[in-house]
């Protein structure tokens, strides 16, 4: 029986096949979990603070309204339509501009061009999970 078995070349081909179609398989989920694995890191928030790097107050007062103006675009009526993974908020009393961490894959000029003002501007940058900010 073994001997029919190994000499059957349709046996052969048939298990070469679910063989190939498995690892296949694994490959797309593989694929999916690396997917969703680099989803997973840069889930979060990218927090810009009305503070400079020196703990003084951020001026013109109104950097951070500018700031989300900037980035933003003009509907019908020039109505300001901000940008959705951009938002004006406040942390402990403090003017800040929260990032969706997804913007840095998404768009990486305007990520860039919101951490680059940051940067420039010597302003404290904060990564969280969430916003606000659990203490």
């Amino acid at each position: 029986m073994l001997s029919l078995i190994l000499n059957d070349k349709n046996y052969f081909s048939e298990l070469l096949r679910q063989v190939s179609l498995n690892y296949s398989k694994i490959g797309q989920l593989n694929q999916h979990y690396l997917d969703e694995f680099a989803h997973m890191t840069t889930i979060g928030k990218v927090i810009i603070l009305g503070l400079t790097q020196e703990g003084g107050k951020f001026r013109p007062s109104d950097w951070a309204e500018r700031l989300c103006g900037a980035v933003a675009s003009y509907g019908p009526g020039r109505r300001i339509i901000f940008h959705p993974n951009v938002k004006l908020a406040s942390h402990q009393g403090v003017k800040c501009v929260v990032i969706d961490a997804s913007l840095e894959e998404d768009d990486e000029m305007l990520f860039e061009f919101l951490t680059d003002f940051a940067d420039e501007n010597n302003l404290q940058i904060l990564r969280s999970a969430v916003f606000p900010i659990e203490e």
